[in-house]
């Protein structure tokens, strides 16, 4: 994997790139929809490709190592094989996954022990493992294996967490040079800057995963609650030090007020369940503010979805109709909110891109940050 760096804003640090991977190229700024289980979540194959126009998708080795796992992975050819999404695909460590697990895992310096959350059964997870795992699975990028610390952590517990991190990082790394790709193509191992809130640790962080000269660097633990002015300010801190030629990765984020501020302080990448999880909910996304499709408000209104809107559920449906489909709780207002809201966040970085490109990011992003947090109900 290669990155080049194409435009850079004259006025923020905002960054038009192309990241080049064995499965085609990536379009910098982007919007990675979330498959974790090896699907984006009612989202059909040619939708996510065709409509949607994802240039990567996610995948999560907690989730894939425990169902379907490894051996029918391997058989299938990998991921790309399993799924039949033939472009570019990234791999989460499971790291968040693990430790969510609060009551069912035990940390120790080797790894770390947990339960399944579909059956109980015992696991145990080390950098080393989690490597070969992301080898068997054999997406285009990988993660590294870390801690993720609550977001209400203190100082203390944060230090010795971004220690463990920092140490299982050299493991993975070791590890991940001393094994090779299984399907014929290349893959590439992204480290993750942690720290929690504390700016000191987040240089830190930075600092250490800056030198170890890695294809992208991603930066974690954030979004988990802190406020959002503090999430911004740790960006800033981070992509100070993480190097601009290199793709930086801002995991789990976020709003599309949030993906325009990333994009503003030199964030690169983004991957957030917000768009189906919210779709699922009845929440739609669009230029001109957030619609509630339960609300009463749309029973008799019988424009399209999204006027504005770039997938081809905006003008097939109106509002009335997938109101009436989220009140009669029918599966197809699930599928039409998820696609609506997917093809709108790509819609909105590749708008993002076009206006770096062209120079007026900032003033194109004041007005659509004013518009995008409207409530429309």
């Amino acid at each position: 994997m290669t990155f080049e760096l194409q435009h850079t804003d004259s006025k923020t640090n905002a960054r038009a790139g192309l990241i080049h991977t064995d499965h085609g190229d990536i379009q910098t700024p982007i919007f990675m929809p979330v498959g974790t289980q090896a699907s984006v979540k009612a989202v059909h194959l040619h939708e996510l490709k065709e409509d949607i126009k994802a240039q990567i998708i996610l995948g999560n080795t907690y989730h894939l190592y425990l169902r379907p796992g490894l051996e029918i992975l391997e058989a299938a050819g990998g991921l790309h094989k399993f799924n039949g999404f033939d472009r570019p695909m990234l791999t989460d460590s499971g790291g968040f996954q693990v430790f969510s697990l609060a009551g069912i895992r035990k940390i120790k310096e080797e790894g770390v022990e947990f339960r399944s959350h579909i059956d109980g059964s015992k696991h145990f997870f080390t950098p080393e493992k989690v490597m070969d795992i992301e080898r068997s699975i054999g997406a285009d990028i990988v993660m590294a294996f870390d801690e993720c610390p609550p977001g209400t952590s203190d100082y203390e517990y944060s230090k010795k967490s971004l220690a463990l991190t920092e140490r299982w990082l050299d493991r993975c790394i070791k590890h991940f040079n001393e094994t090779e790709p299984k399907y014929g193509y290349s893959q590439s191992l992204f480290p993750i800057v942690q720290g929690c809130t504390y700016k000191e640790l987040r240089i830190r962080a930075a600092e250490n995963v800056a030198s170890k000269g890695a294809d992208g660097n991603a930066i974690g633990g954030l979004a988990v609650g802190e406020p959002t002015d503090v999430m911004y300010e740790m960006i800033e801190v981070v992509n100070g030090i993480l190097p601009t030629d290199k793709p930086r990765y801002l995991m789990g984020v976020g709003t599309p007020i949030n993906l325009l501020e990333g994009i503003e302080r030199g964030v690169d990448m983004f991957d957030c369940v917000m768009p189906t999880r919210n779709g699922r909910n009845a929440q739609i996304f669009t230029k001109h503010g957030i619609i509630n499709l339960r609300n009463k408000r749309w029973d008799f209104d019988f424009s399209p979805l999204d006027p504005d809107g770039t997938s081809y559920v905006d003008t097939a449906y109106t509002k009335a109709y997938v109101h009436h489909l989220f009140k009669a709780q029918e599966l197809l207002a699930m599928q039409i909110a998820s696609i609506h809201n997917l093809a709108f966040y790509l819609w909105l970085v590749g708008e993002a891109r076009q206006h770096i490109v062209s120079g007026d990011f900032c003033i194109w992003k004041a007005k659509m940050v004013e518009e995008l947090g409207r409530r429309i109900n």
